[in-house]
């Protein structure tokens, strides 16, 4: 039975490894489900802390990986219109475009929520969009790191097996 929590624990750590890239599938969560299998393996001790304080970084991080996007379009002078419009894109790009829409929607929804607020300033609406999209970058990379992290925890928990 250890055997398969740690085979089907691997599938989770590289699924999680390939959601933070992937957008739509939420990387650090699938990360985590990884961890929390391989320390129900028979000789590896299950730490309620560990997996509790792995759970609560994994779901933050899920939830900042929304929250950035706006940030970022903030952080490059963007106005409340174009957070929103950045968090609006973000919502309506998910749901009609999938994959190319968690990177476009919030560009596109920074941009427009700028012009709406001054439709002459194209050069502001455009670098506002352009912080929505550095956002994501980061939160994209910052999902990758953790991710990582959590391979880390489960190659070490694995060897300690062995």
């Amino acid at each position: 039975m250890d055997i398969v929590l740690i085979v089907i624990g691997s599938i989770f750590i590289v699924l999680g490894i390939v959601g933070a890239i992937v957008p739509g599938i939420p990387g650090p969560i699938m990360s985590w489900v990884g961890l929390l299998l391989v320390n129900f393996t028979e000789f590896i001790p299950f730490q309620n802390k560990f997996i509790i304080i792995t759970a609560l970084i994994a779901i933050v991080v899920t939830v900042l990986d929304y929250v950035i996007p706006a940030l970022g379009t903030k952080k490059y002078g963007g106005t409340k219109y174009g957070v929103w419009g950045s968090i609006i894109g973000l919502f309506v790009g998910m749901i009609f475009f999938n994959f190319l829409g968690v990177i476009i929607g919030p560009f596109i929804g920074a941009f427009v929520g700028e012009l709406i607020k001054n439709s002459s300033d194209h050069k502001r609406a455009l670098r506002a969009a352009w912080g929505s999209f550095v956002g994501f970058i980061f939160s994209t990379l910052l999902k990758l790191v953790l991710s990582f992290v959590y391979m880390y925890f489960f190659i070490a928990d694995i060897i300690e097996f062995f």
